[in-house]
């Protein structure tokens, strides 16, 4: 019996091992699954003035699943010297700060360390630029990546008006809309260059520096913010979410959620005085604003089917553009897709086992708030490969989901539906060596 527990522990040990990534615990601004994902500033100088320079600043998402949503992005930085912005297009600071030296023109911004937000849509056409103007948001590369730039114009003063003399800004902060960037230091890279409308000539920056900015989940928030729960149709048992995924419910605070059965939903929501971006959840044993859940639902001859669940738990927050990354071995064999868009998602040369998951325009990519609505849903086929498919230790569950770039966190290994051959062959086996050992000890005692 001992080996044959030893057996199961050993393979449960294992699956521990395999899905320890997708418990929230990493703090390196890494993911396995978009390695090369970052968020690039490019500063671009397009011309002198008789005390600084016109730049035009764009702002590239190239994650390919992470996107920023309302209320948007926020961009800082620390002047070298002692720079002011005199106007600004497509974007405009958060402060003036200090213009009393200045007796004719007064200047946008005089802050040593200014913060600069994006316009809202519907700007007057003479303060807005190309790609500017969408109140902050950002969406992912490979979502839509025609969406995934913004840019802004800055004019500014009282700074070098020589590649020589500029000096490049410092400590660059980027919220989006709250914090889990780091970004690292300015470096002048090749001028970037411009191509004509008549596509006739090209044009070049007089300088170009860079800014790279990585996103930390760790840093972003301290609990995780979405789970996973399982169901099959070969076991009865429902694995829900671990218990606290992302928090408890706490007794002592009454409004550290809500009852979605209190007969005064809609004024707890509305006077709950939380800021917009701060979670109110709906009392659950897990307390997470985003459950996922897959349920594998058929099995045929060549294929199987299964489904999946998102259901929105969060009273103060509208999930639009949302995304759901999954990785599974079966997705280099994915048949067909019901209700959602699909793009497969190769981070490694070599291995298709990630697929990037999101919604129909004006049919499902709005998830709405924790409620009747707060939930979207789809269907997958996948084809069978004879020499990997099976129902066997947890081989038909994902190996990791994110929901909008977040990690989610799966329930143990150990507590997977297991299939009913699976579980016939564990008790015989039990039963086998349960019998054998008996045996063995009546031959002693005789």
């Amino acid at each position: 019996m001992d080996s044959t527990i030893g057996s199961r522990a050993g393979f449960v040990a294992f699956l521990f091992l395999l899905f320890s990534c997708s418990t929230f615990t990493s703090t390196e601004a890494y993911d396995p699954l978009d390695p090369n994902g970052n968020i690039t500033l490019k500063w671009d100088i397009i011309s002198w003035t008789a005390d600084g320079y016109v730049a035009v600043v764009t702002m590239y998402n190239f994650q390919q699943y992470r996107h920023i949503q309302e209320p948007g992005w926020t961009l800082g930085w620390t002047w070298a010297k002692k720079e002011v912005i005199w106007n600004m297009m497509g974007s405009q600071t958060t402060e003036q700060g200090d213009c009393s030296k200045f007796k004719a023109g007064i200047p946008h911004c005089c802050k040593k360390d200014p913060t600069v937000v994006d316009l809202l849509p519907g700007t007057p056409y003479n303060q807005q630029i190309a790609n500017c103007c969408k109140g902050g948001v950002l969406n992912s590369w490979a979502q839509d990546p025609s969406n995934a730039v913004s840019s802004f114009q800055v004019s500014v003063g009282s700074a070098g008006t020589t590649n020589k003399t500029v000096k490049l800004p410092r400590n660059f902060t980027l919220r989006a809309p709250g914090p889990g960037y780091t970004c690292g230091p300015a470096k002048i890279v090749k001028p970037t260059q411009f191509i004509t409308s008549d596509k006739r000539r090209v044009t070049q920056a007089l300088m170009t520096w860079n800014v790279t900015c990585t996103y930390s989940q760790f840093l972003a928030q301290k609990t995780p913010t979405c789970c996973v729960s399982l169901s099959s149709f070969y076991n009865d048992t429902i694995v829900d979410c671990p218990t606290c995924t992302c928090g408890c419910q706490n007794k002592t605070q009454p409004d550290s959620c809500v009852n979605r059965n209190s007969p005064h939903l809609s004024s707890v929501v509305s006077s709950s005085g939380k800021p917009l971006n701060t979670p109110l959840v709906q009392c659950t044993s897990h307390m997470c604003p985003i459950r996922v859940h897959w349920h594998v639902k058929l099995n045929y001859k060549e294929y199987w089917r299964i489904k999946i669940t998102i259901t929105n738990f969060n009273y103060r927050m509208n999930y639009s553009q949302w995304n759901l990354v999954v990785q599974h071995p079966n997705f280099d064999n994915l048949t067909q897709l019901f209700s959602f868009k699909y793009k497969s998602l190769n981070p490694y040369e070599g291995l298709n086992d990630t697929g990037m998951l999101w919604g129909v325009k004006f049919y499902n990519d709005f998830l709405s708030s924790a409620g009747s609505l707060g939930n979207v849903q789809s269907e997958i086929l996948f084809r069978k490969d004879k020499s990997t498919f099976t129902f066997d230790k947890g081989w038909a569950f994902p190996r990791r989901i994110y929901f909008n770039g977040d990690n989610c966190v799966m329930p143990p290994p150990d507590a997977y539906p297991w299939s009913p051959n699976a579980s016939s062959k564990l008790v015989f086996s039990l039963l086998t060596t349960l019998i054998a050992t008996l045996a063995s000890l009546l031959i002693l005692l005789s």
